[in-house]
């Protein structure tokens, strides 16, 4: 059985830029080479060819037509010193217009591709050299054509040194900025790799923002907001932690007491024969059941709110449907407490700007708050929905004790109870704590007063500016 293919590792970053930089970067001098190479050559060829066609002129001044026939008029000194040259051999020679040789060297031709007056200049071979010719063709009474040539290996030479010089300038400069943009995209990226060893030897425990010291070091716009985007990301991840330890300790101190109290009356019942004893002691199991199922699910609605950090996504909705079904589920224990439970504002549609899990949320603890806490010789709890300065309040009223002014502010906080919920032992403390917090989730505003008359009425204000 072949072992599976181990992923080969990553590339690094740096040397993919300046992969990225320096091979366009070469690739550039590559054609400035060229181009060097093309300009050298021709200004080179340019200059030789200028001077060799001054020769062919030259000497095509001292030729003499007598009688129609063309004579070469140079004495053997002047002809030595037309010729001279410290780098090349230097040849010529003069025909007439049938081709015939009048002067200079065996063997040198006319170039076949001149037509009619004026100058040729090509490359071609000479007793085994390369040489360069210039065919001139004077258009007079008499014409006759006059064939200069040079050998190439001084224009060569020149060119290649041109060439040499110019690359000896640019070769080091590509060098240099070759070494200067490794140096520089290293030092670009040394806030990377320092922030890669700070996150590596952090403890798994440790998620605090990274030091601003760093931050700031970093010279980048790019890098800078890598380090904002990393610490957003603990903090995130700090607050879920946090959210997830205080739920599982909130777990653990509110059931303590209901399960101690369902393992009591549990061994007592077990050390009883008496079958009455066991019903009341299975009633009471059944109720501390109930209370702590209502406690974990508590618990959850107000760990999913503290989860939620960003606003979320609100849409038109129908309060009075939910308003209603809300009622209708309460209605049952309603009756069981022998509490009057009515709603008044349901009978005209009322729209706003919401999430349905979130308003169910707010309206089924503000009915459990009032139902636990709402006692009262003749107990009654109205929900109503109206509208005030063009917004809609959603209130939930009682006639029960109601709470102190100065208590109502420490309700909206988590596992605060009131002193009559205190007398009572019901509730965990956490209905009215979840309320405002799906309050700030839903943009409405979440208050506690007074009811005419006696009581509590909390209500949600939404604004209807949005639909």
């Amino acid at each position: 059985m072949t072992p599976p293919s181990t992923p080969s590792s990553p590339r690094s970053l740096r040397t993919r830029l300046v992969r990225r930089v320096v091979l366009p970067l070469v690739f550039t001098w590559s054609l400035g080479v060229a181009a060097t190479i093309a300009v050298s050559s021709h200004f080179v060829n340019g200059a030789f060819d200028r001077a060799l066609l001054d020769d062919a002129h030259a000497v095509a001044a001292q030729v003499r037509v007598d009688k129609g026939e063309p004579a070469l008029q140079l004495s053997q000194a002047e002809l030595s010193a037309l010729l001279f040259d410290q780098s090349d051999l230097v040849y010529f020679a003069v025909f007439d217009l049938t081709g015939t040789r009048i002067a200079g060297h065996t063997g040198l031709l006319p170039s076949p591709d001149l037509e009619g007056p004026g100058y040729q200049l090509e490359d071609t071979d000479f007793h085994g050299r390369s040489i360069r010719t210039a065919t001139l063709r004077r258009n007079a009474q008499d014409p006759f054509i006059v064939v200069m040539a040079q050998t190439t290996r001084h224009r060569q030479r020149v060119f290649f040194y041109l060439l040499a010089s110019s690359l000896a300038a640019q070769l080091p400069l590509l060098l240099f900025l070759v070494w200067w943009l490794r140096r520089t995209i290293r030092g670009d990226l040394r806030p990377l790799a320092d922030m890669q060893t700070m996150v590596e030897r952090r403890d798994a425990n440790d998620l605090s923002p990274l030091p601003p010291p760093l931050a700031a070091a970093i010279p980048t716009r790019e890098l800078f907001s890598l380090g904002q985007a990393i610490n957003s990301l603990l903090a995130r991840l700090a607050h879920s932690l946090n959210a997830q330890r205080e739920f599982t300790g909130n777990v653990a101190h509110e059931l303590r007491t209901p399960l101690a109290g369902i393992r009591a009356q549990a061994e007592y019942a077990l050390g009883s024969t008496e079958p009455s004893v066991w019903r009341t002691q299975l009633e009471g199991i059944a109720r501390s059941e109930a209370r702590a199922s209502h406690q974990v699910e508590q618990l959850l609605a107000l760990a999913r709110a503290d989860e939620a950090q960003a606003m979320p996504a609100l849409h038109p909705l129908m309060l009075d449907e939910l308003a209603r079904e809300a009622v209708l589920r309460a209605l049952p224990r309603a009756d069981a407490l022998g509490v009057d439970l009515g709603a008044t504002g349901l009978e005209q549609p009322v729209r706003i700007m919401g999430d349905p899990m979130l308003i169910d949320g707010v309206l089924d603890n503000l009915l459990d708050n009032a139902l636990r806490h709402g006692h009262a010789a003749q107990p009654r709890i109205t929900l109503v929905l109206s509208q005030i300065d063009g917004d809609i309040v959603l209130a939930v009223s009682d006639n029960g004790p109601g709470l102190d002014v100065s208590e109502r502010q420490a309700m909206l906080m988590r596992g605060a109870r009131g002193t009559h919920g205190k007398a009572l032992g019901e509730g965990a403390g956490l209905g009215l704590a979840i309320v405002s917090r799906y309050a700030q989730l839903l943009d409405a505003r979440f208050e506690l007063n007074d009811t005419p008359g006696g009581g509590l009425t909390a209500s949600l204000r939404f604004r209807t500016d949005g639909l």
